[in-house]
C-alpha cells in the first residue's frame, strides 16, 4: 500500500517550488490562483524571498502548502495514495491530496491558521525545545513536574520529542531534562509555543472557518495528528483539525499504525526529506523516498 506524507513547517528553502512554476501550465495556474487568494505575491518570495522573509509564519504555512500541493497535482496519475498524512501544517497539505478539501478552500485554512497562530505567538514570550535521547515518557513527567505551561508537542520519532509553552517554563524544563540524561535539549527558532494551550485562541478563530468549510468524503484515510489513526468521516476529520492546534502531533505514533495498517511504501511529497529521516528511525526497512520537486 502507497502511503503518501506530507511536511510541516521548518522545510522551507529559497527557490522552492519555482521548476513547478517554470515547467508546467497547472502548477503556473495555482501559483496565480494562491497569489489572487491571499492578496500578496507568494510565488515571488517562495521563488527570490531570503530564508528570514520564509521564516514569517504567515508567509512559511502557505508556501510550504503551496509547494506539496501543487507537486502532488502535477504527478498527475502516477499520484495514487491508499493513505495520507501530514505533519501539523502538512495534515491540509494531505486533505487536499485525499481530496477531503478543495485546493482553494484549503489555501484559506492555512492562511488563516497561519495569521491566528502569529497572533497568538505575539500575545505570550513562548517557545519550543527539541529534546534528543529520553524516553517519551521522561519528557511527559518533567513537563507534568514543571510550574507555568509546558506540554509534549511533536512526537517526531523515538527519542526526539519537541516541547512547548512559555519560554520559562521550556527553559526550566530543559534544565531538568538534562539533568534526567537528555543528549540534547535544543531551543527552536520558532514563533512561538505551537501544539500547546497557549494556541487557544488561534484554535477558537480556525475552528470558526473550518466549520464553516465544506469537507468531502475522502478517496483515501488520513492519519491525523491528534489520533494517529485512520479516519475517513468528514466531521471526524473536522473536530480533529480543530483540535490540532492545541494538541501534540503524533507522528511517531501515526507512522507505526500506518505501517501496521499495511503502509509498504512512503513518499514524502513537498520541500526536504525531514519526514523521510524520521520514518528511518521508526523503521530503517520500509521503501522511502521524497519527491520536492520536477525532474
Amino acid at each position: 500500500m502507497k502511503a503518501y506524507i506530507f511536511p510541516g513547517q521548518g522545510a522551507q528553502y529559497t527557490g522552492m517550488g519555482q521548476d513547478l512554476y517554470q515547467s508546467s501550465k497547472e502548477a503556473r495556474d495555482l501559483f496565480e490562483k494562491a497569489n489572487n487568494i491571499l492578496g500578496f505575491d507568494i510565488s515571488k518570495i517562495m521563488f527570490e524571498g531570503s530564508a528570514n522573509d520564509l521564516k514569517q509564519t504567515k508567509v512559511t504555512q502557505p508556501a510550504i502548502f503551496l509547494h506539496s500541493v501543487i507537486l502532488s497535482k502535477v504527478l498527475g496519475d502516477s499520484f495514487k495514495p491508499d493513505m495520507v498524512a501530514g505533519h501539523s501544517l502538512g495534515e491540509f497539505s494531505a486533505l487536499v491530496a485525499n481530496r477531503t478539501l478543495e485546493f482553494e478552500d484549503a489555501l484559506k485554512l492555512v492562511h488563516k491558521r497561519a495569521l491566528s497562530m502569529q497572533a497568538a505567538c505575539e500575545k505570550n514570550p513562548s517557545s519550543m525545545a527539541a529534546i534528543l535521547g529520553l524516553e517519551d515518557e521522561a519528557v511527559e513527567e518533567v513537563c507534568q513536574s514543571v510550574d507555568g505551561v509546558v506540554v509534549p508537542a511533536n512526537y517526531n520519532s523515538p527519542g526526539q520529542l519537541v516541547i512547548s509553552g512559555a519560554s520559562e517554563a521550556v527553559e526550566r524544563a530543559c534544565e531538568l531534562l538534562k539533568e534526567k540524561g537528555a543528549k540534547r535539549a535544543l531551543m527552536l527558532p520558532v514563533g512561538g509555543a505551537f501544539h500547546s494551550p497557549l494556541m487557544l485562541p488561534a484554535r477558537e478563530e480556525l475552528a470558526k472557518a473550518i466549520e464553516s468549510t465544506t469537507f468531502h468524503t475522502p478517496i483515501c484515510p488520513v492519519y491525523q495528528n491528534v489520533t494517529a489513526n485512520a479516519v475517513s468521516d468528514p466531521e471526524a476529520i473536522k473536530t480533529n483539525l480543530i483540535e490540532q492546534l492545541t494538541a501534540p502531533v503524533k507522528w511517531t505514533q501515526t507512522l507505526k499504525q500506518m505501517l501496521a495498517d499495511g503502509a509498504t511504501e512512503f513518499t514524502e511529497v513537498g520541500p526536504g526529506k525531514v519526514l523521510q529521516g524520521l520514518l528511518r528511525k521508526v523503521d530503517r526497512q520500509v521503501a522511502a523516498e521524497s519527491i520536492s520537486g520536477v525532474s
